[in-house]
């Protein structure tokens, strides 16, 4: 009776825990625009049934070249999201300025081309990005992005690492350039102090310091206009930044770890004379300045499983090794019209995606054999799934449904497939599992033979184009209390 009365205890703090985290979480982020929650999502959807889909997101940065926005993971004060989801755009001849951030990035390039410089082992790095390139940023890394297409805005998406964050917001970000706005962190000296570091006088340092009130995205040159600050330095050849900046830079900074396997000296001074006195170098004919990570494209790579009804892709530490510093893993889905990823389980890591393309349903299941979530998601929305929890996505019949995401685990997640001809069902068929089912050995063969296909399985119950998904779960508290009545079999 004690064993009882301990796992409902359990179920309750478990379930207030979780239904705080989502109240606080709609505190925290009330700005809308990041999900398809609301009336705006159109899906017929009742408050609270949508758990798993991330509805809230904020603009962190907003200016006239781009602006950045942050979908926060599910979490709260008692429990915390492993990531949040950021996306990027930026307008044509733009620049991310110079900055570190206190949580470490992975990027996808979803469209446009991109130029990023990170610092690697006290170098500057310079990598040219295109569609389909990942690359991963440490947490304190400077760095800076700009859009080199043509007439085309730049489109990335990135997990954010909330492990390293100070924890006063989403993530925090400390400008090494700025002015009025954004404020370098250089702007907090003591004026004298500053000027004494610098060797200049206190109005050559208000110049530095001043002159940039665009915000955190700027143009290289503003439209009709002579080429701005940052185009010309770019621009610049390689002797004449570096002579540029030497009239400029004398601060020296102390050591600063940027990977517990790397361990450089690094200074505000070497930042900038790297940044603005390498970025003239040309690089190899892929473009590429100094020794660091490479890019890594998914679209380049084969499909690790493909059939008739779509492909799918996983990346983990063995395929691109900065993955590992974060213990992060990424993939890729495409589903044709009308397609399931067939029902499974991940046993090594909770799962965030985001909708590229298409429109699909998620559906997922507690523990108990509820149904948790049966909603209806479209291009630009982020869902996660919790580790153990069984789950499927299935494409609309309008079209094919692509999404991309991130893992908690850079190791083979090996997800455990519960239908399908390479289902653990199959796997484990035999007389003790026909006698858990109730069957006859023959009849749960004939059953499990039917069908053929694996992984990606062609759905003939799928949705209609327009049709709302099916009724949907009982709201979640609800849900848990049930559990208690059915069994008490949380597995939380």
């Amino acid at each position: 009776m004690w064993k009882t009365k301990a796992l409902f205890m359990l179920a309750l703090v478990v379930c207030f825990s979780l239904a705080a985290a989502a109240n606080e979480q709609e505190e925290e982020w009330g700005e809308g625009g990041g999900g398809s929650g609301g009336e705006e999502g159109g899906s017929g959807r009742r408050e609270g049934e949508d758990l798993f889909v991330l509805q809230e997101s904020k603009h962190v940065v907003k200016t006239d070249a781009g602006f950045m926005k942050v979908v926060k993971g599910f979490g709260g004060k008692l429990i915390k999201s492993p990531m949040h989801i950021g996306f990027i755009t930026m307008e044509p001849r733009s620049l991310f300025i110079p900055q570190y951030m206190d949580s470490s990035l992975i990027l996808f390039v979803r469209r446009g081309e991109a130029k990023i410089g990170t610092i690697y082992k006290d170098e500057l790095v310079e990598r040219s990005l295109k569609m389909g390139d990942i690359y991963r940023i440490s947490a304190g890394s400077a760095f800076y992005l700009v859009n080199t297409g043509e007439g085309q805005r730049l489109h990335v998406v990135c997990s954010i690492d909330t492990s390293d964050s100070l924890g006063w917001h989403t993530f925090q970000s400390f400008y090494v350039a700025g002015g009025t706005y954004p404020r370098s962190v250089l702007s907090g000296f003591d004026p004298l102090t500053l000027s004494t570091a610098f060797n200049v006088s206190e109005g050559e340092l208000s110049e530095l310091l001043t002159g940039q009130n665009k915000g955190p995205i700027v143009y290289l040159s503003e439209p009709h206009s002579k080429p701005g600050m940052w185009s010309k330095f770019l621009d610049m050849e390689q002797d004449q930044k570096l002579a540029h900046m030497k009239r400029i830079v004398r601060v020296r900074g102390g050591d600063f770890d940027q990977e517990e396997e790397v361990k450089p000296t690094w200074s505000f001074r070497k930042l900038l004379i790297s940044l603005f006195g390498n970025a003239g170098k040309r690089g190899d004919k892929r473009g590429r300045v100094g020794k660091g990570p490479d890019s890594y494209n998914i679209y380049d790579r084969k499909p690790d499983y493909k059939n008739d009804y779509g492909w799918s892709i996983a990346l983990d530490e063995h395929d691109y090794s900065p993955l590992k510093h974060d213990d992060f893993g990424v993939y890729l889905v495409n589903l044709t019209a009308g397609s399931m990823m067939a029902p499974h389980v991940n046993p090594r890591a909770t799962e965030y995606g985001i909708v590229l393309s298409g429109v699909g349903t998620i559906q997922i299941v507690y523990p108990n054999g509820s149904l948790a979530m049966n909603a209806k998601v479209k291009e630009g929305d982020v869902f996660w799934i919790p580790r153990y929890f069984p789950f499927c996505q299935i494409a609309s019949r309008a079209g094919s449904f692509e999404f991309f995401g991130f893992t908690t685990s850079a190791r083979d997640n090996r997800p455990q497939f519960l239908a399908g001809a390479n289902s653990l069902l199959n796997t484990m068929r035999g007389p003790e599992f026909a006698a858990a089912f109730g069957l006859t050995g023959d009849r749960l063969a004939e059953i499990l033979d039917s069908q053929r296909e694996s992984v990606i399985l062609p759905s003939a119950a799928v949705s209609p184009p327009g049709e709302s998904p099916s009724e949907q779960a009982p709201k979640f508290m609800a849900e848990v209390f049930d559990s208690y009545g059915n069994d008490m079999v949380m597995g939380f």
